[in-house]
C-alpha cells in the first residue's frame, strides 16, 4: 500500500485512524503477530511521525535537490523528497542546518554565521515553491495542525553551535530565524563546549555554553547533547530548566562509539525528562565491516577528484554518475533495521517508553540495509509490531514523547 498524494491524504488520515482504533482495540501487542502488514502500514501512515534530524538542506545546498521530485537514492545522494515523505508516511521532519566548523576566530564565526543563515534563506526558498506540500514552521502543535491538512511540518535546527561564536545575541538571532534547537557542538569542541570526539577544553561546558542553554530555555529552544562530551551531557541536563534532547544518537553499550550514549548518560537524560531519539547512521548502530575493494575503489575516486570542484554546475552530474557506479560495483555492507532497533529495545528497557524516539540522520549518512531513505520508514513500525510494541508504544516513539519535550520548552520559555 502506498501513501496516496496529499491532496488525497486527508480522507485517508481519517479512514486510515478509524481502522487503526477498530483494529487495535481488538488486538493486544501480544497478537501482533496476527495483524497483516496492510493493517501494519495503514497504522503507520494513521500516526504522526517525526525525524528529528535530517541532513537534506546540504543536498539543496550542494547538489540542486529538488524536493518535489522523487529521486532514486541508488542515483542521487538524496535520502529525502517529498513523493519518498509520503510513501514512508514522515509527516515532519527537523532540517538540520549543518555548517563546517572553522577557525575560532571572530572572522572564522562571522564567515560560518552568514553561511548558516545562507542556507537558511535557501532552505525557506525552496519550501516557499510547494505551499501545496509543506510548511516551515516552529511550535509543537504545528506538525498537528499540518498532517491533517495533508501536508508536511519541516522544522528547522541549528547542528553545532559554532556560528554562533562568541555573541549570545546569536542565540536570538536564530532563535528568529525558525530555529527550535541547537546541537551544542560537532565533531570538534566549540566556543560551547567539548565534543565527545575531541580533547576535552572547558571539561564539559564553557562559561559561555553555560549563557547559551540559559538563553535557549529563555527563547523555548530544545537544548541537543547529540556530539557532545560526557562531561557536556552532565553538565547540561543539570542546569537546563527544560528536558533537553539528543537529536541523533544511539547506545553506546550496543556500539561502543564516542558519539554514542552511555547507560549512565542515557538514564541521567530520560530521568529529567529528556528523549533519545535513536539515530541510523551504521557507524553508530554497529562497528563497520571492513571492505577492502570498496575502500580502495574510494580512494581512487577521491584521487581523482582531488583539487576538483565537484559541486560545480559542470562537474555535479559527471561525479554523481561515478558516484553511483562505484555504489553499484562495490556495495556498502549496512546494518539492518533489526539491528537498529536493538538499540531501541535497550533504551526502553533501560530508561522506559516515554524517552525513545528516532532521528534518522538522512542525508547525513545514515542507512540501513532495509531502510536506506525515508520511503523505507514503515520497515521500523513492521519491526517494533513483531517485537511487540503496543500502538501506544510505537505512537510514543514516532512522535509522542519528542512532542512532550517540546511542548515542554515551550511552556517553561512562557511561564518564567
Amino acid at each position: 500500500m502506498i501513501n496516496p498524494p496529499f491532496f488525497n491524504r486527508v480522507p485517508y488520515l481519517i479512514l486510515t485512524s478509524l481502522f487503526s482504533i477498530l483494529l487495535f482495540t481488538c488486538v493486544g501487542p501480544e497478537v501482533n503477530t496476527s495483524v497483516t502488514d496492510a493493517d501494519i502500514l495503514a497504522f503507520h501512515h494513521s500516526i504522526l511521525t517525526i525525524d528529528t534530524h535530517v541532513d537534506t538542506p546540504l543536498r539543496l545546498k550542494y547538489e540542486g535537490i529538488d524536493l518535489s521530485q522523487h529521486h532514486d537514492p541508488y542515483e542521487y545522494n538524496s535520502k529525502l523528497d517529498f513523493p519518498r515523505m509520503d510513501e514512508g508516511g514522515l509527516d515532519a521532519v527537523f532540517f538540520a542546518i549543518w555548517t563546517p566548523q572553522r577557525a575560532r576566530t571572530d572572522s572564522g564565526h562571522a564567515a560560518i554565521k552568514q553561511q548558516a543563515i545562507d542556507i537558511l534563506d535557501l532552505t525557506e526558498a525552496e519550501i516557499s515553491r510547494f505551499p501545496q506540500s509543506a510548511e516551515i514552521v516552529t511550535r509543537s502543535q504545528d506538525a498537528s495542525r499540518l498532517q491533517v491538512a495533508g501536508k508536511h511540518a519541516i522544522y528547522l535546527g541549528l547542528e553545532n553551535g559554532y556560528p554562533i561564536g562568541t555573541d549570545i545575541n546569536n542565540v536570538d538571532l536564530f532563535y528568529q530565524r525558525g530555529i527550535r534547537y541547537i546541537t551544542l557542538c560537532h565533531m570538534t569542541n566549540n566556543e560551547i563546549c567539548d565534543s565527545s570526539n575531541d580533547t576535552p577544553e572547558f571539561g564539559g561546558l564553557s562559561p559561555f555554553g553555560v549563557e547559551v542553554i540559559e538563553r535557549m530555555n529563555q527563547l523555548g529552544m530544545m537544548v541537543d547533547i547529540s556530539h557532545t562530551s560526557e562531561a557536556t551531557v552532565e553538565q547540561a541536563v543539570s542546569l537546563s530548566r527544560a528536558p533537553v534532547i539528543a537529536s541523533h544518537s544511539c547506545s553506546k553499550a550496543m556500539c561502543d562509539n564516542p558519539r554514542n550514549l552511555s547507560d549512565s548518560l542515557l538514564t541521567l537524560i530520560a530521568a529529567k525528562g529528556g528523549v533519545i531519539q535513536m539515530c541510523l547512521l551504521s557507524d553508530y548502530i554497529t562497528p563497520d565491516p571492513p571492505q577492502e575493494a570498496r575502500d580502495s575503489a574510494q580512494t581512487v575516486l577521491k584521487q581523482k577528484w582531488k583539487g576538483m570542484d565537484r559541486r560545480s554546475d559542470t562537474n555535479r552530474e559527471v561525479y554523481r554518475l561515478e558516484w553511483s557506479d562505484l555504489n553499484q560495483n562495490f556495495p556498502r555492507k549496512l546494518p539492518s533495521v533489526a539491528d537498529a532497533v536493538d538499540h531501541i529495545d535497550h533504551m526502553v528497557e533501560l530508561v522506559g517508553i516515554d524517552h525513545v524516539g528516532i532521528g534518522t540522520d538522512f542525508d547525513g549518512g545514515a542507512a540501513l540495509s532495509d531502510c536506506f531513505d525515508v520511503s523505507e520508514l514503515p520497515n521500523i513500525t513492521r519491526e517494533l509490531f513483531k517485537r511487540g510494541y503496543s500502538k501506544s508504544d510505537i505512537r510514543k516513539i514516532w512522535s509522542g514523547n519528542l512532542m512532550r519535550v517540546f511542548t515542554r520548552v515551550e511552556q517553561l520559555a512562557e511561564t518564567q
